[in-house]
């Protein structure tokens, strides 16, 4: 029996988001960097969830939230990911679930509690991830469903997890899976710390494994050690079939061989929460990229994806994508081949 077709297969790190207001005087009070992600213990979470204000708690991660903005645009997608048995595992699969995502990854019945992510979210919109990876830095090779992955046209992998050994070797097996079955293999850089600690490491695997790259704009000149954009997308053009940049308010960049489109950002009321706008950036160029849009369309619809998730709290859409996009751009979904 032949598996359904899935566009896009994410891995990433299973993580609960806490997210609390708060103001640069807190952060500076808990010593924490503004802006970035740093990894904590399970006793620096506690510490910090006593300390924060009024939270929310969601599902999330990066690559969960991608892979949720994909079923939002009506897509076909699901998620690879490890939580425990344990009250946050439990709200992190109901939620994915609930948000059309296939995800049935067995839950850990020993070692460290399901991750969370403390982000504190300043009055101008910044968010300062604070993330105890918990039971997901056990993610390897074991938990990937070889079915789904070889029904993707798409398999969409986290850089984050490349803190974790196993996680590596798992996203080896996928990339050797995905493509024996004709798929394609995409990897987003996540965060500018984990591309100075891993360099060497992505550059390798880029060049050896990955069709289509997800950056921030400082993301890939670290990566490449450029000074300045120009030169880094020069440079990324020559490591991947596709490359989509993004530049926070000034939009996009998507590369592939000799072809460039800019995509302006798309409006936005008010900036309230950044949190989650390269995974729905990312959830939206691929659900076009899958569905037979262009790749300037494909960036149009992730930049309407992202400016949605950035009017509110959450790194989740809190519209329907799809009709947003229907409404807003005119792309209904592309007849599948």
């Amino acid at each position: 029996m032949t598996a359904p077709r899935l566009d896009v297969v994410c891995i990433g790190n299973a993580l609960v988001d806490i997210l609390a207001k708060t103001d640069d005087a807190f952060l500076e009070a808990m010593e924490i960097p503004k802006g970035g992600m740093i990894l904590i213990d399970q006793d620096r979470a506690v510490q910090l969830y006593d300390a924060m204000g009024p939270a929310v708690e969601v599902s999330g991660g990066s690559a969960g939230n991608t892979a949720t903005g994909i079923a939002s645009l009506g897509g076909q997608a699901a998620f690879f990911g490890k939580v425990r048995d344990d009250q946050l595992g439990s709200i992190f699969t109901h939620d994915i679930r609930a948000a059309g995502v296939g995800f049935d990854t067995p839950h850990a019945t020993s070692g460290p509690a399901t991750g969370r992510s403390m982000i504190l979210v300043t009055p101008d919109a910044a968010r300062s991830m604070n993330t105890f990876l918990g039971a997901a830095v056990d993610f390897g090779p074991e938990d990937l469903n070889e079915a789904q992955l070889q029904a993707a046209a798409v398999t969409y992998m986290e850089g984050y997890l490349w803190d974790s050994p196993s996680a590596k070797a798992a996203f080896l097996r996928a990339a050797r899976l995905c493509h024996a079955a004709g798929g394609k293999i995409s990897l987003t850089l996540s965060d500018p710390f984990l591309v100075d600690r891993y360099k060497d490491e992505l550059k390798d695997f880029v060049a050896k494994h990955v069709d289509i790259v997800f950056a921030n704009e400082e993301e890939v000149c670290g990566l490449f050690d450029a000074d300045n954009f120009d030169a880094a997308l020069q440079q990324v053009r020559q490591h991947c079939d596709v490359a989509a940049l993004t530049r926070s308010e000034k939009g996009a960049v998507i590369v592939s061989g000799e072809e460039v489109h800019v995509v302006d950002a798309a409006p936005v009321a008010q900036v309230v929460d950044t949190t989650g706008a390269g995974d729905l950036f990312a959830a939206g160029f691929l659900y076009g990229m899958t569905n037979g849009h262009s790749l300037y369309d494909s960036g149009r619809i992730g930049a309407l994806a992202a400016a949605e998730v950035i009017s509110h709290v959450g790194a989740r859409p809190e519209q329907k994508l799809a009709e947003l996009i229907a409404a807003e751009l005119g792309l209904q979904q592309a007849q599948r081949a």
